[in-house]
């Protein structure tokens, strides 16, 4: 018996062995028949979103060299080499606004599990961490670190210096970032919890100003982790206001994500009150059951400060789980404090574990469990048995209490490991990604299945979040009709960036540009396997060049930097 299908299965399906009909020799991706051509690539007939929140209009678009020169019919013949988008979907290409790619893209170029999903533009630097400015205290620790993890060696200090070198090495995307104000923070007076001295913090501010002037966007800081942590709202203050006047802006992972979530809002939107910094809040959430009916106040908190004229912008990814350091949520501040080895004295000191016990039960106590908890990324092999598996998996395997496993574990592994953390609901997860003020942002690093870069069990957001958004959110969910989403993935950030020519499908923009299909985009990596690609995602061009072609990488590295206040 003939399998049944819908009619819009049927149509599709009928329509695409017409385009193969009428392409004749040309294929789905070849030379133009014509001899005259006055596109070097041709998009043709595919559903063109615009990226401006407008509906889809099926119509071609050619391109000459990095541009987009025509968006209205155009005859295949003038075509050098022809895109058929017939049934496909035609949208600007995904702007990551929260990334953390930097080094890697030393190891892998080609920015795999970026690129693959339909992102062409990526935005790091995040959280308050970036791989600049190295002080001569850091520099061979530094060194000897990503020697160990990448065989890369050390060539750089500032921020021009790392823009140039990935400039000369090339990239498969459009990469900016920010300067992490931690990072600032550890070069210029080291680890500790202590307040700056006046020329400490003189030299903080010349960090910004100058990290700004070589193509940073702005200022970001992670205030949950150390040593950013220990800066008091006043520092963090005199610093954005250096950010601003050099032309920068701000992004904070806030204080708090849980129990002090409404305070740590008042803080960071009182900095961009009192300095003028237009502000991006970094993976907007509220954090675990004793906090999730906060949301629609948090929100509120947001809509309001818009209201009052501040220039704010959230990012969120798709997922009820985040990821970060292990130690970093695990073990208090204070215990963080300084180098890894007085990190580690202190979780072998008897005299302060009973503190440190106290901090661990209340995690225990918020999360509900540790098997909300799960250990993704280890360095030693005698560790590897733990990746992807939660801590009370951990603590049942050795016999151990929770506080002992993770001492434990810290030690072995010097510190270097990763854990997701699941801390957010569905519910609220909808709210934020549906919310007019929020922006998508995978909270993850370029990655791939195979090489350096294919270890441990990260979280999948590294690979799916842009399809995940697209495939269970719009298409499943329907929190959103797809034109306002992509708008979300595209104008929008290219705009609270100052991505002048991007995020839009316009004569005269950037050709970057993702070609895929509404019914089969979908997000394969999962919390078990995410070394996986997406589906559906079929060509994606950055810069007028086929980076994805099919769903296969070509190999190609024709991104740049996208320095603040630059195309």
């Amino acid at each position: 018996m003939a399998k049944n299908i819908t009619r819009r299965e049927f149509i599709k399906h009928s329509s695409r062995m017409a385009a193969f009909a009428g392409l004749g020799s040309c294929g789905i991706l070849n030379s133009g028949c014509g001899s005259k051509h006055e596109y070097d690539l041709l998009i043709k007939g595919g559903r063109i979103y615009d990226g401006l929140g407008h509906e889809a209009i099926e119509t071609d678009i050619g391109i000459v060299g990095d541009k987009i020169v025509k968006l209205g019919r155009i005859p295949s013949s003038k075509g050098r080499e022809i895109i058929d988008a017939r049934n496909l979907s035609v949208c600007p290409g995904f702007i990551d606004a929260h990334d953390h790619s930097d080094v890697n893209l030393f190891v892998n170029a080609k920015a795999e599990s970026h690129v693959r999903q339909g992102i062409t533009s990526v935005v790091s630097g995040n959280c308050g961490s970036s791989p600049f400015p190295v002080s001569d205290e850091v520099f061979e620790e530094s060194q000897a670190a990503l020697k160990e993890a990448y065989n890369l060696d050390l060539t750089w200090r500032d921020t021009k210096g790392f823009l140039a070198r990935l400039e000369e090495s090339g990239i498969a995307l459009n990469y900016s970032t920010f300067v992490g104000q931690g990072t600032i923070r550890g070069a210029a007076m080291g680890f500790n919890d202590r307040p700056p001295k006046p020329e400490e913090l003189e030299k903080m501010k010349l960090f910004v100003a100058e990290s700004i002037q070589a193509g940073a966007l702005g200022l970001s800081t992670g205030l949950e982790y150390a040593p950013g942590s220990f800066a008091q709202p006043e520092e963090i203050t005199e610093l954005c206001r250096v950010a601003v006047a050099s032309g920068g802006m701000y992004s904070s992972h806030m204080r708090d994500e849980g129990d002090f979530l409404m305070e740590a809002l008042d803080e960071t939107i009182n900095v961009a009150r009192e300095t003028g910094a237009n502000l991006q809040i970094s993976h907007f959430k509220v954090a675990y059951p004793r906090n999730w009916h906060k949301v629609d106040d948090a929100l509120a908190k947001v809509e309001e400060a818009a209201r009052q004229g501040i220039s704010i912008f959230c990012d969120r990814y798709p997922y009820i789980a985040g990821s970060t350091g292990f130690s970093s949520f695990n073990f208090p501040l204070w215990a963080l404090q300084g180098t890894t080895d007085e990190f580690l004295a202190r979780l072998k000191d008897p005299t302060l574990e009973s503190r440190l016990r106290e901090y661990v039960d209340e995690r225990e106590k918020k999360l509900g469990s540790w098997d909300k908890v799960v250990i993704s990324f280890v360095a030693t092999e005698k560790n590897k048995k733990y990746e992807g598996r939660s801590v009370l998996d951990g603590m049942k395997e050795t016999d151990k209490d929770a506080f002992e496993f993770m001492r434990d574990l810290m030690i072995q592994e010097k510190n270097r490991a990763g854990q997701i953390i699941f801390m957010a609901t569905e519910e609220n997860l909808k709210k934020i990604l549906s919310h007019p003020l929020v922006g998508i942002g995978c909270d993850g690093s370029a990655l791939a299945p195979y090489g350096p870069l294919g270890k441990g069990k990260p979280h999948p957001r590294s690979y799916g979040t842009f399809p995940r958004v697209l495939a269970k959110y719009v298409r499943g969910e329907k929190i959103l009709p797809m034109p306002e989403m992509l708008k979300k993935m595209t104008s929008m950030p290219a705009q609270k960036f100052g991505f002048s020519g991007r995020g839009v499908l316009q004569d005269g923009f950037f050709a970057d540009i993702v070609v895929f299909d509404e019914d089969r985009v979908q997000d394969m990596a999962t919390f078990k396997e995410p070394h996986q690609y997406p589906e559906g995602i079929d060509y994606v061009l950055v810069n007028g060049k086929l980076v994805v072609n099919r769903g296969v990488h070509t190999g190609q590295l024709p991104g740049r930097i996208l320095r603040s206040s630059q195309p």
